[in-house]
């Protein structure tokens, strides 16, 4: 998708369609998280197709558990320590 930049003020604004706002769902002072990656960096997965493969593969598709051993050095981590 593009968008264009649009000055609002002293600051710069990404004006985006009205029918991606709709389809995103999204509402005006609603903060937006903006990738500071080039784009040869490669896209991220969206979430709604990361949740859409989530309940493709079902519960089963959880790996197993794998013991490590004890936590040692700063992996240890007291219930009762204030910090």
């Amino acid at each position: 998708m593009r968008a264009r930049l649009i000055r609002w003020g002293s600051s710069l604004a990404v004006e985006l369609p009205a029918e991606t706002v709709a389809a995103l769902g999204l509402t005006e002072g609603r903060e937006v998280e903006i990738d500071p990656r080039p784009a040869s960096a490669g896209p991220s997965p969206l979430l709604a197709a990361m949740l859409e493969e989530a309940r493709r593969l079902g519960p089963g598709a959880e790996p197993e558990s794998i013991d490590w051993g004890p936590d040692v050095g700063a992996e240890i981590v007291r219930d009762d320590d204030p910090y």
